[in-house]
């Protein structure tokens, strides 16, 4: 069993198998999807771009991946979660 480590989350299960090396492109990840041969979680997972979070296990071409989020990367918001102040007058 492998141990992948997220910089940042979600991601798209495609890319995750591409990434990991499991597929040489993102075609051909997307085509190992959708023929049936990736689990999440202990089922079949046919969505290509499934939201992969830590958490989740995969199984795929009997290789078993642990999802992890890397503990020297946070999940920083997008958008600054501060509300800017009104000017008073």
């Amino acid at each position: 069993m492998r141990t992948v480590l997220l910089k940042k989350q979600p991601v798209d299960l495609y890319k995750l198998l591409k990434f990991e090396g499991l597929a040489g492109s993102g075609g051909e990840a997307k085509a190992i999807i959708s023929s049936g041969q990736v689990k999440l979680n202990g089922n079949v997972e046919t969505r290509k771009r499934k939201k992969i979070i830590a958490g989740d296990s995969i199984e795929v071409l009997d290789v078993k991946l642990t999802i992890k989020l890397d503990p020297d990367f946070t999940d920083a918001p997008s958008e600054p979660t501060s509300q800017p102040q009104k000017p008073t007058a």
